[in-house]
């Protein structure tokens, strides 16, 4: 990298950084820390809501699977706005009456405190796994540009990051993913013009044919059998698509980091409004870097140049070497945008849940300001998890992309929590004990799943799990439910006496009461 590139993404994090602090300074108590007092403008909720989704896991990941395996994840993610649409409608004005800071404040007015636990536990282990793989993305990308050694670069992020974001608090990581989500699609854009009109490819577009010529451009199989449910080594199209429908509805419905983006809104409809808006943001941010990938392709095919070794790194392997200085910087700097508002993000949701679900339940007499100061030191311990998963997570030559492993991963460190809250919502008769029944058969399920699946079958037990591995995510949920609704029919067990207002009905009830 040039000098001036190294100018451009310095100039970069001080402007950052010093935005992070002049927005996120002076917070008195953990409601400013956490949720801004609910005074953040709807179109910046918006952009944070992108910011979480969209990290360096799509800006090196995705084109990083495209490039080996087409465009496989497009179906998936165009669920997206459908599932969005249904949670601006129902779920986030459900969230903003019924919860103050937690989403699991409200599992445990449903089912009591170990439901609670349970599932903020499970966020949590979710939550740092996926910074993690936020972190090694990151790293692979500065690796590849600079020669620096990938776990120093992921403790360098993971601090940096850190700093700000203890410090200023939500305002800060809010502001500042308005600056950071420009800064991406501006790289994304940028790296896809230089691919397209690509002299070094032949005429304009040429990678595009090429791309199709070589199946890059296809959207996996679509195979719709029965067999095609215990193939392993294949994930179908229908398969992915099933996966991210439940994921994107776990992480819309139940996860903390996008519930307390619900919470920072100004007011009900702003709220749902951004929902929305920051949906169909990212759609066309994932199809741009799902592309970028495909014509990675047909770049290296039709200029007849060397490929890296490692398919996951041809995003920052292009760019060191095709992308003019100063642009160089500037898509560098897109990266670390992408990775700063994605961890950022996650650390104030994990900060906020083990302050509010763990210190503020064991400690109820403590003070505002000694909740305060533990949940920044949650910030810095929340990094500190990530940057360990994140180096367990550097791959042996020939493994599989880094977001195909993560789809797996999260999938399974979901826990049923989807599950749950659904058994909660939807249900006025499902208890606490039915609830405990629950998660005591998804928690089995999936140690019996994991342990007997077939790629990596730690024992036989002559009754396996013989289907695709990421099923076994989606099923965890479907087994939590039905397993938690018979059990609190036939057992009976503790309802809270306002069962009502903590399910759907509660929103028929408030609309016809209002008309």
């Amino acid at each position: 990298m040039h000098f001036l590139d190294y100018t451009v993404i310095a100039l970069y994090a001080v402007g950052i950084a010093v935005l992070g602090l002049l927005v996120g300074r002076r917070q008195k108590n953990t409601e400013d820390y956490f949720t801004a007092n609910r005074s953040i403008p709807g179109w910046v909720v918006s952009f944070t809501l992108m910011g979480t989704i969209i990290g360096t896991g799509t800006f090196v990941g995705h084109p990083g699977t495209s490039f080996q395996k087409g465009l496989i994840f497009v179906v998936p993610h165009m669920i997206l706005p459908v599932v969005l649409l249904l949670v601006a409608k129902f779920i986030v004005p459900f969230y903003r009456r019924v919860v103050r800071m937690s989403a699991y404040e409200y599992i445990g007015q449903r089912f009591g405190l170990g439901s609670r636990l349970y599932t903020s536990f499970g966020f949590l282990a979710d939550r740092v796994f996926d910074i993690g793989v936020t972190l090694f993305t990151t790293a692979i990308a500065v690796n590849v540009l600079t020669g620096w050694e990938l776990r120093s670069v992921i403790v360098g992020v993971a601090a940096f990051t850190v700093a700000y974001t203890m410090l200023g608090g939500i305002k800060a990581v809010v502001w500042t993913d308005v600056v950071q989500g420009t800064v991406l699609i501006l790289g994304g854009t940028f790296v896809l013009a230089r691919l397209l009109f690509a002299p070094e490819a032949g005429a304009p577009f040429a990678v595009v044919g090429e791309a199709w010529r070589g199946g890059r451009l296809t959207l996996g199989s679509w195979d719709f059998s029965w067999s095609s449910l215990f193939n392993e080594h294949t994930t179908t199209a229908w398969l992915f698509t099933l996966t991210a429908a439940v994921q994107w509805a776990r992480r819309y419905v139940s996860d903390q980091h996008l519930v307390q983006r619900y919470l920072l809104a100004r007011t009900d409809a702003e709220a749902s409004r951004a929902a929305v808006t920051g949906a169909l943001i990212c759609v066309p941010v994932f199809f741009t870097f799902m592309s970028i990938g495909a014509c990675f392709y047909g770049f290296f095919t039709l200029a007849k140049v060397p490929v890296p070794e490692l398919g996951d790194s041809i995003m920052p392997y292009f760019m060191m070497h095709y992308l003019p200085v100063g642009v160089l910087g500037l898509v560098s700097a897109a990266i670390l945008a992408a990775a700063m508002s994605t961890i950022s993000s996650d650390l104030t949701s994990v900060a906020t849940v083990v302050t509010t679900d763990y210190f503020s339940n064991f400690l109820p007499k403590s003070s505002e300001r000694a909740r305060l100061l533990f949940g920044r030191l949650m910030v810095v311990a929340g990094g500190a998890l990530a940057a360990i998963a994140a180096t367990l997570l550097i791959p042996e030559k020939g493994a599989a992309p880094v977001m195909e492993r993560a789809i797996v991963i999260a999938a399974i460190l979901s826990g049923g929590t989807l599950g749950l809250f659904c058994l909660g919502f939807l249900t006025r008769k499902a208890t606490r004990l039915g609830c405990t029944i629950g998660i005591v058969c998804c928690l089995v399920f999936t140690a019996w799943a994991v342990a007997t699946e077939p790629r990596g079958r730690m024992i036989d037990l002559g009754f396996n799990f013989e289907m695709n591995p990421i099923l076994i995510g989606v099923f965890g949920h479907a087994v939590l439910f039905i397993t938690g609704y018979v059990a609190s029919l036939i057992f009976g067990g503790w309802k809270p006496e306002n069962v009502e207002n903590l399910t759907f009905h509660s929103l028929s009830t408030k609309k016809a009461v209002a008309a």
